[in-house]
């Protein structure tokens, strides 16, 4: 099968998280700047490749002290590390359109193995200028620590003010490229 170039199209695409806010409720936030390299046909992804850049300054909760305190060296460390990065290693079709995808997620110089669970939404053409988009969703669950982002404080109830599991899900229109 020929391979084709994906690009991602950022205004119908979100790469989000939650965690466990207070022990009670959760926070949930996006990460406003990213991009993919994949190749693939979208017909079997099982060989296609897949890499992710994610900009960690582009965190954004909706609160601007948050962002600026995950921002800092206690959790992403921005100005060091100002990425975080994905790259699949193994690809395995579960059904027609669900897949296990296999890889290394990379957060402040720390990589670890990582399994994402993702659908292939379908493709079409674009009304608009006629291109093909192909859509996917995805999710996983990372434990923060493991990656270096342990910093946490008590709460006076009992438990800590941040989760150590993190839900990170995502949507992607992807757009062929000739």
């Amino acid at each position: 099968m020929t391979k084709t170039l994906w690009t991602v199209d950022p205004v119908h695409s979100e790469v989000g998280f939650s965690v466990k806010h207070m022990m009670i409720s959760k926070a949930k936030g996006t990460f406003d700047k990213f991009d993919a390299v994949i190749e693939t046909n979208v017909e079997d992804l099982t060989d296609a490749k897949v890499e992710v850049t994610i900009e960690t300054a582009s965190v954004n909760t909706r609160n601007e002290d948050r962002d600026n305190h995950l921002r800092s060296a206690d959790f992403f460390d921005s100005e060091t590390y100002p990425t975080m990065n994905f790259a699949a290693t193994d690809i395995k079709k579960k059904s027609a359109n669900e897949y296990e995808v296999n890889g290394d997620l990379t957060i402040k110089g720390t990589s670890k193995p990582v399994t994402l669970d993702v659908t292939f939404e379908g493709q079409s053409k674009d009304p608009m200028g006629g291109n093909i988009v192909a859509g996917f969703s995805g999710k996983t669950s990372i434990n923060r620590k493991d990656f270096g982002l342990t910093w946490n404080a008590a709460v006076e109830t009992g438990g800590v003010l941040v989760g150590e599991d993190v839900k990170i899900h995502f949507e992607l229109e992807l757009h062929k490229q000739a």
